[in-house]
């Protein structure tokens, strides 16, 4: 769905032509891009700089604060781990938000998910399923971030403990995820999740720092 937003000249601009400019401080476009944050839930798509567009006009106007659309701005940022959208996220919430019982519930999940402790995570997703249930193809994408994970870890892994981590599957469901993956069977209790030849591949190493560190260490510079 294409979202037009129309400037006070009487011009109308896609959203991402309005991010680009100063117009994307402007309160008046909150409505429109609320219900782009809508649309992606519904259909599946993100779009980061627009969402995060949204958190701040709340900031500036915390009297237009929708609690329904944090919501969903925060549960689709876990849609993109590995990435650190959530704690970009997480940076530009109000402290109303930030003592709302669903955010912390949703922040909750986060650092479940940064551990990887996949096993708790589905516990507490079942336990809070109508949360996420209008976010299309959320635990699609988590099995996603599982899969990348289970992939960095191990080189083989026993099946029961793979359905296990991607949520409880069925077999069948298991077996798409295992050709997604371009994994391999071993016998009838083991995949194949990396060779030793992929082990010893050389890699680019990326540290991550977390934002409390970085403020740490700005604080030190001045």
């Amino acid at each position: 769905m294409s979202h037009l937003v129309k400037m006070e000249n009487g011009q109308s601009q896609t959203i991402q032509e309005m991010l680009g400019c100063i117009e994307r401080y402007n309160p008046d476009h909150l409505k429109i891009l609320e219900s782009y944050v809508q649309d992606q839930a519904k259909n599946n798509t993100y779009d980061l700089e627009a969402n995060l567009a949204v958190l701040k006009l709340y900031q500036f106007n915390p009297h237009m604060l929708n609690f329904d659309i944090t919501y969903t701005i925060l549960l689709k940022c876990l849609t993109n781990l590995p990435h650190t959208d959530f704690v970009m996220a997480k940076c530009l919430l109000l402290p109303q938000q930030m003592k709302d019982e669903n955010v912390q519930t949703i922040i909750d999940l986060a650092d479940i998910l940064e551990r990887a402790d996949f096993t708790l995570f589905w516990q507490r997703a079942e336990v809070n399923r109508t949360m996420f249930r209008h976010i299309s193809g959320f635990h699609d994408s988590i099995r996603k971030f599982v899969s990348h994970v289970v992939g960095i870890t191990f080189q083989t892994i026993k099946k029961d403990l793979l359905k296990e981590l991607l949520g409880g599957i069925e077999d069948s469901t298991l077996e798409s995820w295992i050709k997604r993956n371009g994994w391999k069977h071993q016998g009838q209790e083991l995949v194949v999740v990396a060779t030793q030849d992929d082990k010893i591949k050389t890699k680019n190493i990326t540290e991550k720092i977390e934002f409390e560190n970085v403020g740490a260490l700005m604080a030190q510079c001045i």
